[in-house]
């Protein structure tokens, strides 16, 4: 019977670009910017990969529908280079290729690596790679904010919340986000903004204000992965391997049946149920050291501590507002300042979030460093809460 991959890859090297407007850089730069810090942190030469990943989600116009941009961009030569796309869990989906590779024993050096450019398209919020009869059919929501509006709709129903409750409870997920942010260099976002104007905002989707929106940025980010066996050889002490990767896609049924309320997201729970057996964990509550979630929206980073396992059903508005998630709470969540303060270049943020709990696991994330953290959780969350995809990956020590 399958048992997973836990402990099977370790990290070699990972490296994030600068998220941002990048006007005068294109989506190569920012993939080669990555590429580059990555390479030096695993102490490896390009030569020694043997095969890469790579995530593009809604980045055609710059870089077409091939890995060859990838290819060419950071000179991988003669070795084969996969291109890629899963909605918002592009860059976790690229992870678990390269991991899975390594894993199964096919290769021993492998490079996942996701980048976007999305401001490039001119767009507000994240266009529509394609018409056809998918969105007409399936997503009808109009705008992004409004589909995940629903989710505060559906929370407030089932759990009976005061919609003041829960608008303080999200407010304090964008304000808690915010202050972490300034201490994230990479950060597209990093200035605190005070819980007055987050409540005062201008509303987007009732009851989302423009401050519980992530922005749009560019951004890349990438990892090298191997067995914990060529790590140590290579001279890799301190091993941050891979305890579960994880990914659930809707089937649809979230439309055709009663039981969904609208109160949650089907998709990660039954992720997270899987990561996390495959794992070992099992009271995530006192063993995440830390989490990086797919905070689009505030709403939705507290639906999914729920979600995750984490708050108990119902109780993520008192959890958020007793500060459980803050920077000296039980459970930092976007320490670094999420999607929220860094943008969401598609293909890049799974990677991010990776790249995030990397540099905690070994101490390396300078002022905004956690005390002796061992397990780190990044959570992505694609298409919309009905009808989606949720990718889950899990790192810790060796």
């Amino acid at each position: 019977m399958a048992k997973g991959i836990k402990d099977k890859v370790a990290i070699l090297g990972m490296g994030c670009s600068k998220f941002g407007e990048h006007w005068d850089k294109g989506t190569e730069d920012l993939m080669s910017e990555a590429f580059e810090e990555a390479l030096a942190d695993a102490g490896i030469e390009r030569d020694q990969i043997d095969a890469a990943w790579y995530g593009s989600a809604l980045d055609n116009v710059n870089v077409g529908n091939s890995a060859i941009p990838a290819s060419t961009a950071l000179r991988l030569d003669g070795i084969p280079v996969t291109r890629l796309e899963n909605m918002c869990a592009t860059g976790t989906e690229a992870l678990r290729g390269a991991a899975y590779a390594v894993a199964s024993g096919a290769v021993d050096i492998a490079l996942a690596i996701g980048a976007e450019k999305l401001k490039d398209t001119g767009y507000g919020g994240l266009p529509a790679p394609f018409k056809g009869t998918f969105n007409d059919l399936w997503l009808p929501l109009g705008s992004a904010p409004a589909g995940f509006a629903q989710l505060a709709g559906g929370y407030r129903h089932r759990y009976g919340t005061s919609k003041e409750d829960l608008k303080k409870a999200i407010a304090h997920v964008s304000w808690k986000s915010h202050v972490n942010g300034v201490h994230s260099p990479k950060a597209h976002f990093r200035k605190e903004v005070p819980m007055e104007k987050i409540l005062n905002a201008p509303m987007i989707a009732d009851p989302l204000g423009i401050f519980d929106c992530s922005g749009v940025s560019d951004g890349s980010a990438c990892a090298i992965v191997t067995t914990p066996e060529i790590a140590r050889a290579l001279g890799k002490k301190d091993l941050v391997t891979i305890k579960a990767i994880q990914l659930s896609i809707s089937s649809g049924v979230e439309s055709t049946m009663s039981d969904w309320d609208g109160s949650h997201v089907r998709n990660t729970r039954n992720a997270a149920k899987r990561a996390y057996e495959e794992a070992g964990i099992t009271d995530p509550r006192s063993q995440i050291s830390l989490a990086e979630v797919h905070d689009c929206f505030s709403i939705t980073e507290l639906v999914t501590m729920e979600d995750l396992g984490i708050s108990e059903d119902g109780g993520a508005v008192k959890d958020y507002l007793d500060g459980f998630y803050d920077r000296d709470g039980p459970v930092p969540c976007q320490i670094d300042g999420g999607l929220k303060c860094f943008g969401h270049p598609i293909a890049a943020s799974g990677l991010r979030m990776a790249y995030e709990n990397y540099l905690q696991l070994l101490g390396r994330a300078g002022p905004r460093q956690l005390e002796s953290p061992s397990i780190g959780l990044s959570h992505n969350l694609g298409g919309v809460p009905y009808l989606g995809i949720a990718a889950i990956s899990i790192l810790g020590l060796a």
